[in-house]
């Protein structure tokens, strides 16, 4: 009897901790995110917004910079000629120009850094989100994003790259 109830204890515990090792087990998953990223629908159209709004700011920048040119060119020019109150006048005019050209230049470089987040913004989460979707339809415990390195070490995990491709439908050319 005495034996009976070991074997049942024995197994009761061996059932127990095979349980609770199967819950704990953790499945680690990795894709290139930057790959993913750029074969993302949508994208190229993402792109062309973006050139189309750099050329604007640089078209802007040009004809602000050949003004400054062409004032700084005539002031050179006429120096010799010119009363002291007219060439203060260019020379305040010039370093305003010159004043408002940088600052335009330091604005731009803003609103480009802006329109970019703006524009990529929708593609990054739609990708992310399919990430996360595959993660849980498959039991992934952890994906990691294979071309940061966060990871010194790692034992081998699933490259999930192919199943968010078919969740984005996307098709490798």
């Amino acid at each position: 009897m005495k034996r009976l109830i070991s074997v049942f204890v024995v197994l009761f515990i061996v059932t127990i901790s095979s349980d609770a090792f199967a819950q704990s087990k953790i499945k680690l998953g990795h894709l290139d995110f930057a790959k993913m990223y750029s074969l993302m629908p949508g994208l190229d159209s993402v792109k062309t917004i973006f050139e189309d709004y750099n050329k604007s700011i640089q078209e802007q920048y040009a004809a602000m910079q050949t003004e400054l040119e062409n004032k700084f060119m005539d002031y050179q020019a006429n120096v010799g000629s010119m009363s002291e109150i007219i060439r203060q006048t260019k020379e305040a005019e010039i370093n305003d120009l010159k004043g408002r050209l940088d600052a335009f230049e330091q604005q731009a470089a803003q609103d480009l850094q802006d329109k970019e987040l703006e524009l990529t913004s929708p593609i990054i989460e739609e990708a992310k989100k399919a990430v996360e979707e595959v993660a849980r339809e498959n039991g992934y415990t952890y994906v990691f994003n294979s071309t940061e390195g966060l990871l010194l070490y790692a034992e081998p995990s699933d490259d999930i790259t192919e199943l968010v491709k078919a969740k984005l439908g996307i098709q490798d050319e």
